[in-house]
């Protein structure tokens, strides 16, 4: 089977799968009371966001890609990939001239993996920390965005 797309309508197709995939994750995971087959498409879409990105996105989409993954797993209660992918989304994000919503999103989200993984410590300092960040955030619309998955977290 030969392929007729040239390298750019690959790349076309891979951004916009990775950028439907995304929004399919964060919608379902906005989502309450989701069925199984909810929880399971949503982390499906987040794997298959990061694989769309990895074909063509930048390290921040990675880094990105991979908060949305810590967030998935964390909701699905699987402490250990969830603190895998928040803690390297966390490291980029907070090593970089990040946007001040992305930074109190990595709190959360690892906040919210560390909740997962059964570490009360981490969870409780992430979490005020992001609380605070995301007070702080500039852009009111960023700042209600931030709030609506923020205020789902698990509270210490």
């Amino acid at each position: 089977m030969s392929n007729d797309l040239s390298p750019e309508e690959i790349a076309r197709s891979h951004r916009w799968h990775a950028i439907e995939c995304n929004n399919l994750a964060w919608e379902l995971n906005e989502q309450s009371g989701r069925t199984p087959n909810q929880d399971e498409e949503m982390l499906n879409a987040a794997h298959a966001s990061a694989f769309h990105w990895d074909r063509v996105g930048t390290e921040l989409n990675h880094a990105r890609a991979k908060m949305l993954l810590g967030q998935v797993h964390a909701a699905l209660g699987d402490g250990k990939y969830a603190m895998m992918y928040a803690q390297q989304s966390y490291n980029y994000v907070t090593t970089h001239d990040s946007p001040d919503w992305e930074v109190a999103f990595a709190h959360a989200i690892l906040a919210h993996a560390a909740y997962a993984a059964g570490d009360s410590d981490l969870h409780q300092e992430h979490y005020t920390r992001a609380r605070e960040l995301g007070g702080a955030i500039a852009e009111p619309q960023e700042q209600e965005i931030f709030f609506k998955t923020f205020d789902r977290l698990p509270e210490p």
